[in-house]
Parts: structure tokens; sequence; C-alpha cells
């Protein structure tokens, strides 16, 4: 075992140099460097504004603006699921999420003060909401000696400082004067015009809103936000780099929005930024960071997100608009995606106990375990190819799942009892590692991944896939292990998983919980091969060394520069600031709350109740199958125990709580079950006595 645990430490280490020698080079910095010299730049919010009310005859200077620019999707989300007005202009305040709480809906409008105004009850965000990085962007150009100007409510609060003032400020486009532009470097316009209705409609509150209004009221909207747009259009500088946001959603759905970019090579590309590892999504916070480097200001540390950046040719918005419809069928599938898993999930189980107590229709039973456990990654696989609407994508997700299941018994490897869950793991694997590696295309937009949306993941390997990931890594490493039992099956067991706990805990995967989680699996199930026994406090020493791994990679990835950083590096500058406890406890209340899913938890319930009473009553439960598997493969028996260490230690470390127990659940249990019913001994065919016999048979 000790040579086990050297083999896991250099496969680790290895990975660790590899993060470290880009950020060695790079040092660590309290701000970033100005990418730009200083330079003007014109921020035009519009909240609400979506790809999809952008056309030349009824938004003609918008339409003109995005033929002239960069442009990509705008994730908006800040705290909650739906962004208000409010919580968009205060995320281009603070450059981090915000929320301003129950008095979400519009920015509050200004009072007038000289040439600026004040934002009344400015502080009740910083000493009351506890938004601590309120005015951020107004502090740092106030210290920077940029002079801005805000137009309306909404560019008052990003532009305001600490206190609250902002030094110029107009309520109309049309009061703008040449002078005050040639002046100053920045200004920023709140057109709310497309928001307003919807607001009026709801008391003020967003939530409540509904999702659309009838369509020549949108219209009216939408070409009087246009017509304010193009006034303050027509009189920027010509060397203004425009940036144009959809800063908020319009209803109680969340879409994606407009982000565009006018500025020198720009025009018909990409827009993204290194924040979202995506060369066509971008967040709120990465307008924040866009700002100051354009002006050649340094963007302070505790600004999250990075400058936006033009990528590659061909950006089209009709493209824009299908990643939004996506995204919106993806959303509209997942609840009942959901549901029919959990129902085909316990009905799996109800008629497998009937079926196997009287020893019928085991071949059925059989296929129906491989085709349950091939549904997950098909879920991914259909991205493989293009898909329109929601026919194509069920479709195509049932399509995967016979493809999955005719290859688990289609070779020599089905007449063996471990064939199937062989192909079924091994696919599953596979998939996810190669997803991981090439930029994570099949996790978004898929309904067992995350939506960019919900903008809760831009990149790397989600709660689910990676529950996913280590079961489909354990169960393919046991078939190795199976079949060269001792110093080989056991190497085969660290090697595949430290490879897979690297790709997750990488800046490939990001995954904080993935890996502590995942060491505990992978060492349990070493140490039964090992024929070594298993304590708590050795479950405690692999929970603590998963920690200590994962905050390697978190320390590496923060001494990166904060462009470059992912939510790992993130998290020790909030360790070191004292915000993680906050971002702990929002995870602990997210992960307590699955535990009331009616989708999830009846998984687990009937998976695990299956499990236990298979065991402990097999005659009764199962014919028999479960002990048969594992007397089948031992070696099964342990990769099974270090998948539900890994699942439970899983759903007590991530937000996603009981949707990693279920997944993995779902996975592992019915591959065991079809592992069982191949292992069973095959009874024989009683022999017909011939006529002879027969004859002799009556004569005696």
């Amino acid at each position: 075992m000790r040579r086990v645990l050297v083999v896991l430490a250099v496969v680790v280490a290895h990975a660790l140099v590899g993060l470290a020698a880009p950020a060695a080079a790079s040092g660590r910095a309290s701000v970033r460097d100005a990418a730009e010299p200083a330079g003007r730049v014109a921020l035009i919010g519009v909240p609400g504004l979506h790809w999809d009310d952008l056309t030349p005859g009824d938004t003609p200077n918008l339409w003109e603006l995005a033929g002239q620019s960069a442009i990509g999707s705008l994730s908006v989300r800040t705290v909650g699921s739906v962004t208000c007005p409010y919580d968009g202009w205060l995320t281009v305040s603070a450059g981090t999420r915000s929320a301003v709480g129950y008095a979400c809906g519009a920015p509050p409008v200004p009072r007038q003060a000289g040439e600026g105004a004040v934002i009344p009850h400015y502080r009740y965000l910083i000493d009351v909401a506890g938004q601590q990085e309120a005015g951020t962007l107004g502090e740092t150009l106030k210290a920077a000696g940029r002079c801005s100007i805000a137009i309306g409510p909404g560019a008052a609060l990003a532009l305001a400082d600490r206190q609250g003032a902002v030094a110029r400020y107009h309520d109309s486009p049309l009061r703008v004067r040449s002078t005050d532009l040639a002046r100053c470097p920045l200004v920023a316009m709140d057109v709310d015009d497309l928001i307003e209705p919807y607001l009026a409609r709801a008391g003020g509150r967003l939530p409540r809103v509904p999702d659309e209004l009838p369509a020549a009221e949108r219209r009216d909207a939408l070409r009087l936000a246009d017509a304010k747009a193009g006034a303050l259009l027509s009189v920027l500088p010509p060397d203004t780099t425009v940036l144009l946001a959809g800063l908020s959603d319009h209803g109680s759905v969340p879409h994606l929005r407009v982000a565009a970019m006018r500025a020198p090579d720009a025009q018909g590309r990409l827009l993204g930024a290194a924040s979202t590892h995506r060369e066509d999504i971008s967040i709120i916070t990465d307008f924040t960071a866009t700002v100051l480097s354009e002006l050649g200001v340094p963007v302070p540390a505790t600004v999250v997100g990075t400058p936006l950046k033009a990528g590659s040719a061909g950006a089209s918005i009709a493209e824009l608009r299908r990643d939004d419809a996506t995204a919106q069928a993806i959303r509209s599938v997942k609840g009942g995606y959901f549901t029919v898993m959990a129902v085909l999930q316990v009905s799996f189980y109800l008629v497998a106990f009937l079926l196997l107590r009287r020893r019928k229709g085991l071949s059925p039973v059989r296929v129906a375990a491989v085709a349950l456990a091939a549904l997950p990654v098909s879920s991914y696989l259909v991205n493989l190819l293009p898909w329109s609407g929601l026919p194509q994508l069920v479709g195509g997700v049932l399509a995967w799942t016979a493809a999955v299941t005719l290859l688990a018994f289609a070779g020599p490897w089905r007449r063996r009892p471990l064939g199937p869950l062989a192909v079924v793991a091994g696919v599953t694997a596979l998939t996810l590692a190669g997803d991981l590696l090439t930029g994570t295309t099949l996790q978004l937009n898929s309904v067992m991944g995350y939506g960019a949306d919900v903008g809760a993941r831009y990149y790397g390997l989600g709660n689910i896939p990676f529950a996913l990931l280590a079961t489909g890594t354990l169960l393919a490493a046991t078939v190795i292990a199976h079949r060269w039992p001792g110093r080989v099956g056991v190497g085969a067991i660290v090697a595949l998983g430290a490879f897979a706990m690297v790709l997750g805990g990488s800046g490939l995967g990001s995954d904080f919980g993935g890996v502590i989680a995942f060491v505990p699996g992978i060492a349990v199930t070493a140490l039964i091969l090992s024929g070594r026994r298993v304590s708590l406090v050795k479950l405690g020493a692999f929970c603590a060394a998963g920690g200590v791994i994962v905050m390697g990679f978190a320390w590496l990835n923060y001494l990166r520069p904060p462009s470059e950083q992912s939510h790992l590096g993130r998290f020790v500058g909030q360790v070191l600031t004292g915000e993680a406890f906050d971002v702990i406890w929002r995870k602990l209340h997210a992960m307590l709350a699955t535990l009331l899913s009616p989708n999830l938890m009846p998984i687990v319930i009937a998976a695990a109740a299956f499990l236990v009473y298979a065991i402990l009553r097999p005659e009764q439960a199962s014919a028999g199958v479960v002990p048969a598997a594992f007397e089948h493969s031992p070696a099964l028996r342990a990769g099974l125990i270090g998948t539900l260490v890994s699942g439970v230690i899983g759903m007590l470390v991530n937000d996603s709580g009981a949707a990693v127990l279920s997944m993995a659940l779902a996975l592992a249990v019915p591959l065991l079950l079809a592992t069982g019913i191949g292992a069973l001994p095959r009874p024989r065919r009683a022999s017909v006595p011939g006529v002879g016999e027969q004859l002799a048979g009556v004569a005696k």
C-alpha cells in the first residue's frame, strides 16, 4: 500500500509542479496591470436587452453598433436566479456579484447636487445589505483622477463613490454637451425604457413580472431605447470604445443578454472573457474590468471580472440567438428530465425486486439496468451533434442511450459478467475526461451539466459530472483490477483515479469539493483491494488529504494574476479576507435544500434501500444477484464501496448535495445488478429421455 501512496503522491506532485511553473513566472499582484493606454469609453446599459430584440427596423442604431462590434452573450446572473436592474448596475459598481435584497427593482433616482448627484440612502448598501464592495468602480476612478459622466439612475449607481456621490450627472443624453465628452474620458448611460414597463406592471419588483409584454408594447419600448442610445452614439468622439450590455433580466426567467464592444479590430468577432473561459460569453463584472483597463487604470484585486476580449471571426447575431434558444430549451426540459429519471429509477428497482424474487425475466432486467446506467452519459453525448428544439434533444438522448446499450451487448465482452459494466463505465469516464480536455463543450447547455444563462458555472467539472466521472473511473478501474489482481490492479485504481482527480481539481476542472470527495474513494478502493482494513480514522485522514490537495491547487491558482484565476484561486483570496465563511454558509444552505428534492432523493432512497436489502437478504430481494456479483469480482465490491464513499462525502461538501450521491448511485447500482445477473449460474436444461429409455422405464 505504501507504494500505492507513493504513486498517488508522484502523480499529484507532477500536476502541481506543472501548475506552479506559469504561476511562479507571473507572480502575485494586488492589482492588474492596465492592458491598454488611457482611452475613452462609453458604457451603454440597456437592462433586459437580448439579441432577439435587435432588428434593422426597430433598433437601427443598436443594430448598426452591433455590426461594428465584437459581439457575444452576456450572463447577467448576480446572486439570485433572476437579476433586476438594481443588482446589475450594483454589480458593475462593485466588480463582484452583488444584490440589494428585498429592494430589488429599479435603481434609486439620484438627487441632483450641482453638476453631480447623490444616491439616496446609499450607505444602506454597505452598512445593512452587506455589499462591502459597492462603490469600487467610482472610488478607483476618483483615486486615479479620471473624470466620468453618469446618465440615468443605473449609471449613477455604477459610477458613485462609497458615499454615493457622482461628480457629473444628467438624466438624459440630450443634456450632454460635446465639451463634457471632450473633458471626461468615461460616460455611462442607463437606458431603462425596455425594463420600465415590466417594473410598472409588477410594482417595481422584477421577479414578479411576466416574462413577455405584448409585442407592440415591447416594440415601442425598444424604439425609444434605441433612440436614446443613438442620441449618445451620435455625439461620442470617434476614438471612443463603446460597450453595450443588457445588464439585467426582464422577467422571471433568466436569458443570455447582449454584449458588444466597438473597438479597433473587433468588428465581426466573438466577444468573451477569461473569467468564463469562453470566447463568446462574458459576465457583468467583465465590464467593470474593461472600463478600467481601457482607461489605463489598474483594476483592483477585488474585481472578479476580466477585460473583454475579441476572439474568433465570424460572429453572428443569428448564432447568439440560437445560443439563448438552446439554453432555454435545456431549462424547459431539465426539471422534467430529472423527474423522468427518478420515476425510471424507482420503477426499475420495484420491477427488478419483483422479477428477481421469482427468478424470472433476468435477461430483460439486465438490459434495462444497462440502458438506465447509459442514460446519464447520453445527456452529454447528444451535444456532439447539433440539435434544435426539444424533439431533437429528447430523440438524441434516447438514440445515444440505445447506442451505448447496444455497444455494451455487441461484442464478445457481453458473455462476461463485467463486460457491459466495463463498456458503460468506460464510456462515461472517457466522455467526461475528454470533455475536460477539450474545453467542456459537452457539459455546457446539457440537462445534466450547466447553462450559461443560469451562471453558476461556465467551464470545468460540474457537481453531477464529477459524480459520474468518479463513479465511471472507479468502476472501470475495478474491471482492470479484476483481470489483473494484486499490484497491477491496485496501481490501475490509483493511477486512473489520480489522473481523473487531477483533471477535476486542476484548471481544467476547477472542482473544489470533487477532489475532497474523490481522494477518499480512491484510497478506500485501493486499501480494500490490498487487503487492508478501513477505519474511520483512515477515512478522516483521506478526507483531510483531499482537502490539502485541493487547497494546493487553489493556492497555485491564487498565485496567478487575478485575470487568470478560477473560483479556486478566488476562494483562497476570500479565506485571506474573511469572506470565505459567507461562501461556505451559502453552499451549506444549498446542500441542505437538495435533501428535500422530489427528484433527487427518491433515487438515493430507492437505490440505497435496494442495495442494502439485497445484501442483507440476498435470496429474498434479488435471487442472490448482488452476492453473485461480489463473489465473481471482489474488486467490484471494493470499487462500489469506494464509489459510495466518494458519493456520500461529495454530497456533504458540494452545494449540489443529494445530486452527487443520487447520480453516483444511478450509475453504479444498475451496473452492479447487471453484473450479478451475468454472474448467476445458468440453469441446466433438463434432458429429454429417448424412446428406448422411455420404453425401458415402462417395462420396469
